[in-house]
């Protein structure tokens, strides 16, 4: 990274960071350019030079977040794969408590910032979760003789469901507990008769 990138980059985080703080307190709507400006110390030319409007910031901030929970699928993306690829099939579970806790645990954590993103329609699922679908679920499906033709398909109706789910959840003010959320997931996506803990994707 060069001086110019060093330096966008800690302002965007700068920017980011005051987005995040301000969202505790005030409602995303009535957040302004100035303010952020003020919180971050950066002038309001140096905002529109990376933004059209706090809603291009909003989509930025919402990725600084993501990427810091799934930076861990991104730096060790060979070895998951590898594991994936030599694990018997029935230990291929993609959907556990395990995964799931850190994760609701993450998105009530970053509440604010989510529930602004969902109202402003700046959460795009398929784009948020381009590594999750990349190091885990691609594989996985793979493994299960999905055809590479059907599996975005598949992955789709895995992750827009979840996120359906989240997105309730968040609007509702994560009310109801991270492990009570965790189940639910589970319990959607495989039913009453399997394994509360375990969730593998199987062809026809």
């Amino acid at each position: 990274m060069n001086r110019s990138e060093s330096k966008y980059f800690n302002t965007a985080v700068r920017m980011d960071e005051a987005l995040i703080e301000l969202l505790e307190t005030q409602e995303f709507s009535y957040i302004s350019v100035k303010s952020i400006c003020e919180k971050a110390g950066v002038n309001r030319s140096t905002f529109y030079l990376h933004y059209e409007n706090t809603s291009d910031l909003l989509a930025e901030t919402l990725q600084y977040i993501l990427d810091s929970f799934t930076s861990c699928f991104q730096t060790d993306a060979k070895s998951t794969i590898e594991k994936i690829q030599d694990a018997p099939i029935d230990k291929l579970h993609f959907l556990t408590e395990d995964y799931l806790v850190p994760y609701l645990e993450y998105i009530k954590k970053n509440r604010r910032i989510y529930q602004a993103a969902f109202e402003n329609k700046a959460y795009e699922t398929d784009k948020k979760y381009s590594g999750l679908y990349t190091y885990i679920l691609e594989p996985i499906l793979g493994r299960f003789g999905f055809a590479e033709k059907d599996r975005k398909y598949v992955s789709a109706f895995y992750i827009r469901g979840i996120t359906g789910i989240v997105n309730e959840w968040v609007e509702d003010g994560c009310k109801e507990a991270v492990s009570e959320m965790a189940s639910l997931i589970i319990k959607v996506v495989i039913g009453d008769n399997a394994n509360k803990n375990t969730v593998t994707m199987q062809s026809q």
